[in-house]
């Protein structure tokens, strides 16, 4: 009689079971600026199609990173993003948000 540990599908099953823990760590946080672009994607904004309303800058991030309203021929909402994620995002990176007006400030 075999042992049970010995047969090839448990001991594949103590494999995996050893991996998993590592598998499943916890990624670590994405960068608070890449989470603020990530939720105005989400919201279907889109990088290039601010002449039709939804631009992925001009009618989501830049609003968002200067507390103001949306153009106004913008139809889709801003997503929810919170305050202590936009600070984050401007510790982490000053001219995230600025647009044109940065290049500007450094040249």
């Amino acid at each position: 009689m075999r042992h049970p540990l010995t047969s090839p599908i448990a001991l594949g099953c103590l494999i995996a079971g050893l991996a998993l823990p590592w598998a499943s760590q916890a990624q670590p946080p994405k960068a608070p600026c890449k989470q603020i672009a990530e939720a105005c994607k989400g919201a279907g904004f889109v990088q290039g199609d601010f002449r039709q309303g939804y631009g992925l800058w001009r009618d989501c991030i830049d609003p968002i990173m200067h507390g103001t309203k949306q153009p106004a021929n913008t139809d889709k909402p801003l997503p929810s993003v919170s305050t202590s994620l936009v600070e984050a995002c401007r510790q982490k990176n000053p001219n995230f948000g600025q647009g044109g007006k940065a290049q500007a400030k450094q040249g």
